[in-house]
């Protein structure tokens, strides 16, 4: 038996037409489409995802865990080991300042819009001079252990910044408070 293009089908029922509803009575799907008659669902437009007739649905009956730390600051963690590695590989020069912009270029630092937190993790050998916002203190043994240094990047408190910013810091709002007293 040889096969020719022309006479290529697909199986019987491998194409199925989608069910056109509401379209007469002869298609037994006509009138109300299969919704039934009235009541919501028989609308268009509706969405009672986890709607339970009124009684509190299980989402709002089971307790909420823990909270969300808005002033919490976001570093991107970067372990000793995997700054060993990419020098050790070239990638990264260890007599250069090693800081955020530095290692994000190296693709060790991913995120930390507040700055890069040195870990200890892994063996370092190297003596490289970081600039970074944070350090564990066994990263920081570690890194002067093998004779480098490390400098941190003062960050200043968000409340205090928006204090500054509209020209009121908090001495000066208790020197306020003491002459309306006086």
């Amino acid at each position: 038996m040889t096969i020719k293009i022309n006479e290529l089908r697909d199986n019987p029922g491998a194409r199925k037409s989608r069910v056109r509803v509401g379209r007469g009575i002869g298609s037994g799907l006509g009138k109300t489409a299969g919704r039934g008659q009235k009541g919501q669902k028989s609308r268009s437009g509706v969405s009672i995802k986890g709607f339970e007739g009124g009684q509190m649905p299980l989402h709002m009956r089971l307790p909420k865990r823990g909270f969300n730390n808005i002033f919490a600051k976001d570093y991107a963690e970067v372990n000793l080991g995997a700054v060993q590695k990419l020098i050790d590989a070239g990638k990264l020069d260890a007599k250069a300042l090693l800081d955020h912009d530095t290692l994000k270029a190296a693709g060790l630092a991913r995120g930390g819009k507040d700055g890069v937190r040195l870990l200890a993790k892994g063996e370092f050998k190297a003596k490289a001079s970081f600039k970074v916002a944070g350090v564990s203190k066994s990263a920081r043994e570690a890194v002067e252990k093998a004779g480098g240094s490390i400098e941190l990047i003062e960050r200043k408190d968000p409340a205090a910044l928006a204090a500054a910013k509209k020209g009121k810091t908090r001495e000066a709002k208790l020197a306020a408070k003491a002459e309306k007293k006086a």
